[in-house]
């Protein structure tokens, strides 16, 4: 019987989160391993990713596999089923696309986490220009940025919209992102197995 794969992270990071919904959508058996703390990083962190030393860190076998949207797309390769990437080329461009925007627009949702006054103000904009421009242009009448189905794209931002929420929590700011766009987004993430934590843990 084939090991099972691990997935060394911490919670409730949106980045771990990521690898947590693609396993789940494929229904893959995995072990999750907690780091307990980033300030002081494990030895199994430092070894399996010793370049940047961030989580998540997946492994399958002794092979690790590194950066949440990468391993994405290895776990769609290997495990075929449900699959989260469109076969059709043109549209597996279309949502890589809406995956490098959501690399680079959503980091103005994390900075929030250390801006204030109009440094705030600004990222508050950035976000909200950049969930509105999802919704126009990426999702649109769709249930998803695909169709019918969650892939990679709503994954990336199902993680955007997760990491939003806690820090809505930690900076009392939830009253300013009641858009419509943003209404419609996180209505469409309920479908994500986002906050189901109830996976294999082992420390």
């Amino acid at each position: 019987m084939a090991e099972q794969p691990k997935l060394l992270g911490t919670l409730p990071s949106p980045f771990v989160h990521r690898v947590i919904w693609a396993l789940k959508l494929k229904a893959i058996p995995y072990e999750f391993i907690i780091e307990e703390d980033l300030t002081n990083k494990s030895p199994l962190l430092l070894k399996y990713n010793p370049v940047h030393k961030k989580v998540p860190v997946f492994l399958h076998g002794d092979k690790p596999v590194c950066e949440s949207m990468i391993i994405g797309e290895y776990i769609d390769e290997v495990w075929p089923q449900n699959p989260l990437l469109p076969k059709d080329p043109y549209e597996r461009a279309q949502a890589r696309f809406w995956v490098k925007f959501a690399e680079d627009k959503g980091t103005a949702v994390f900075r929030m986490f250390s801006s204030k006054g109009e440094e705030l103000e600004k990222t508050k904009k950035e976000t909200l220009e950049m969930l509105q421009t999802v919704e126009e242009h990426g999702i649109g009448e769709k249930k998803f940025f695909g169709g019918e189905s969650i892939g990679i794209a709503d994954i990336a931002f199902g993680s955007v919209v997760y990491g939003l929420e806690i820090i809505e929590e930690a900076i009392g700011e939830g009253a300013v992102f009641e858009d419509e766009g943003r209404a419609e987004m996180s209505e469409r993430d309920v479908d994500m197995p986002r906050r189901d934590h109830s996976f294999p843990v082992s420390k």
